[in-house]
């Protein structure tokens, strides 16, 4: 790959600042791309133009947005091998994986374009249920809060990205985009495909600022909506000090899958092991809705960790380029030291290691504990890394209450053939998400997605996001003939 200097994209075009930065492989280190920083200068510009837009943007038809949106698909899809590639340079993710990414975004861009043609169509209410409302006539339609602030993470350098672009676009507001400094590389590809269309100038940017200076534009008075996904100490961070502002955030988990008592056949048992083990160790793990812990009833217990351990084991580890690896390298050797930290620290307190456990540079084995301490960093806090752990319980409430047991709410999986108690799970679990029959890491990009508790505010998924950056605005006409 080319280690030329990428330029980054200012109200829609592009522009290049006085200084750049590497971005390198977290599998074997090499330059994979330098990335141009913006100014001071530059990045006022772009708000003053994100926010000069806002009116111009919300009148902008809609079938000029949708077609922006359908280009992005388009050229996503015609370019997706590239991009893949693209994403698994910068962020160490295997090529399997990154293809995956691809297809999802540009999912997330047709959605777009498809909500785009249908949204803020208003909502008619007749008033004379009352007789004061009598001729009277309340239209309803949504509008922009203002220009957004993106904050995206490295873990789904393209996707996420695309989680907080199409959605503004598509209910006309502008954007300021701010990729993760360790993975820019695919939101700048995403400027380049944006710059092929006919949205206004001013309605989005993308600019690669280090975090250090994030605290400015979160500030911005001129920026009153801020969309970030990362973790739980940045964004409630980013919270507590914009009160006034409209914040959606998209923080970590502590993923549970349980396994009750009823899904107990060899084949069901089977299905369990191999979707716990994919979905504990894919993104090495660095996925908020990864498998993290799995809870299972004990009349499926011994037989689940034996075919868990073998599936996780067969779990094939290396370079992310390779077409056979399942599990690369984390983003860097901290975030594996940290891992493995953990991890000892787990151990040091009584829990046992069935599978992996080892840490090579920034790459972590994919790793199974049983009998973790519930005090334990790892059995309380998000792993963010290819660890998880197997805990046993008596029956439906213990595993519900197993479930709840944490700060976390963000998904949760439950395998069982009981409707009941797919309804009871839904009840009980105090999470954003329970998929029945599946992993907590199970997600459609056109679905509700959030959670409850300290996994965050609001709500991704095309539409609903669209909805988190507008508001409702009435309109009343009076003197009809209804």
């Amino acid at each position: 790959m080319s280690t030329s200097t990428h330029a980054f994209w200012l109200a829609g075009r592009r522009a290049t600042g006085d200084d750049a930065f590497d971005v390198t492989s977290p599998w074997d280190g090499r330059v994979v791309g330098a990335v141009s920083v913006p100014t001071d200068a530059q990045v006022e510009e772009a708000v003053a133009a994100a926010h000069a837009a806002v009116a111009v943007f919300a009148a902008t038809p809609a079938h000029v947005r949708a077609a922006a949106l359908d280009h992005v698909a388009r050229r996503l899809g015609e370019r997706a091998e590239e991009v893949a590639r693209l994403i698994s340079d910068e962020s160490g993710k295997p090529l399997k994986w990154a293809r995956g990414e691809v297809g999802r975004a540009v999912s997330v861009f047709r959605f777009a374009a498809e909500e785009a043609r249908r949204f803020n169509g208003g909502e008619a209410q007749r008033l004379d249920t009352d007789a004061g409302g009598v001729g009277r006539l309340a239209l309803t339609r949504r509008f922009p809060k203002g220009a957004v602030l993106g904050i995206a993470p490295f873990n789904f350098p393209l996707n996420l990205c695309a989680h907080k672009i199409a959605p503004a676009l598509a209910a006309g507001v502008p954007i300021v985009l701010k990729p993760a400094p360790a993975t820019p590389l695919s939101a700048l590809l995403l400027g380049e495909l944006l710059a092929g269309t006919d949205l206004p100038a001013g309605s989005w940017s993308v600019l690669p600022v280090p975090n250090e200076r994030m605290a400015v534009l979160v500030q911005d008075e001129r920026l009153p909506v801020i969309s970030f996904t990362g973790s739980e100490r940045v964004g409630y961070s980013i919270m507590d000090a914009v009160p006034r502002k409209h914040c959606t955030l998209e923080l970590g988990g502590n993923g549970a899958a349980v396994v009750l008592a009823d899904y107990a056949s060899e084949e069901d048992l089977e299905w369990a092991a191999g979707r716990i083990a994919t979905f504990s160790n894919y993104q090495g793990g660095q996925s908020c809705i990864s498998v993290q812990r799995v809870i299972a009833d004990a009349a499926v217990y011994d037989r689940l960790v034996e075919k868990v351990v073998a599936a996780v084991g067969a779990q094939v580890t290396g370079d992310p380029a390779d077409e056979a690896t399942d599990v690369g390298p984390l983003i860097s050797e901290d975030a594996a030291r940290r891992v493995e930290g953990w991890v000892d620290e787990a151990v040091a307190a009584g829990a046992r290691v069935l599978a992996g456990g080892r840490r090579d540079g920034a790459a972590y084995a994919p790793t199974v504990l049983a009998d973790v301490p519930e005090g334990a960093t790892l059995a309380r806090e998000e792993v963010f890394g290819p660890v998880l752990t197997l805990r046993r319980v008596a029956g439906e409430q213990a595993a519900f209450a197993a479930v709840n047991d944490s700060k976390y709410g963000l998904q949760a999986g439950v395998f069982t053939h009981d409707v009941q108690a797919a309804f009871r799970a839904h009840r009980a679990l105090e999470v954003g998400g329970v998929i029945v029959g599946d992993v907590p890491s199970y997600r459609a990009d056109q679905m509700p997605y959030g959670g409850a508790k300290l996994s965050g505010v609001g709500r991704e998924g095309v539409r609903y996001a669209m909805d988190d950056y507008t508001y409702e605005r009435v309109l009343v006409l009076t003197g009809l003939a209804l």
